[in-house]
């Protein structure tokens, strides 16, 4: 009888590590950006386990500017990651932040700023702020801004509108960058 209850214990014990190491993952997958640390480079090498047959992976940092946009000083907008980078002529980015599409948005591609506006009405009846346009897709200008309430909300999907949202403190450092003819570069 001790064989069997051992087995059983052993047996519970391994689905409680399981259904803990399961619930951690959930967790940390779900903490919102602000809240999650940022990751710290590495200065020791390390040597690989398992017989060296496996390269360590290497951690991408989440907010390094994307490798595939280009060069030079450009507005960067990944259209999956829903982010912007400000990256000045060395290729550093001065600033990074998250927005919120409207549902009208641009291909990936290569654009200049073609016009801005101080202040304007949204298509979706939000007053906003600092528009910077650079394209259009279908006769709908796409461009970001930031409404005057700050408000972020996902968009009626319905809606043909081309905005790209940010919070009103990430629509001025917009404003400042991103001058007529600013390069912007959207990638995937």
């Amino acid at each position: 009888m001790a064989r069997g209850s051992s087995g059983i214990v052993a047996a519970l014990t391994a689905a409680a590590i399981a259904a803990v190491g399961f619930l951690a993952y959930q967790a940390s997958a779900n903490v919102p950006d602000h809240l999650s640390a940022k990751p710290k480079p590495s200065t020791s090498a390390s040597a690989p386990t398992g017989g060296g047959h496996a390269k360590p992976k290497v951690k991408k940092d989440p907010l390094a500017v994307p490798a595939d946009s280009g060069t030079g000083a450009r507005v960067v907008y990944a259209l999956g990651d829903r982010r912007v980078w400000l990256v000045d002529a060395k290729g550093k980015a001065s600033r990074t932040f998250k927005v919120m599409p409207s549902a009208v948005t641009a291909v990936p591609g290569t654009y200049a700023v073609t016009s801005r506006s101080g202040t304007v009405q949204g298509s979706d009846g939000v007053p906003i702020e600092h528009v910077v346009r650079f394209t259009s897709v279908n006769d709908v200008a796409i461009g970001f801004s930031a409404a005057q309430d700050g408000s972020m909300e996902e968009p009626d999907p319905t809606l043909k509108a081309g905005g790209v949202r940010m919070s009103r403190e990430d629509g001025d450092a917009m404003w400042t960058f991103a001058t007529v003819s600013a390069k912007v570069v959207v990638v995937p």
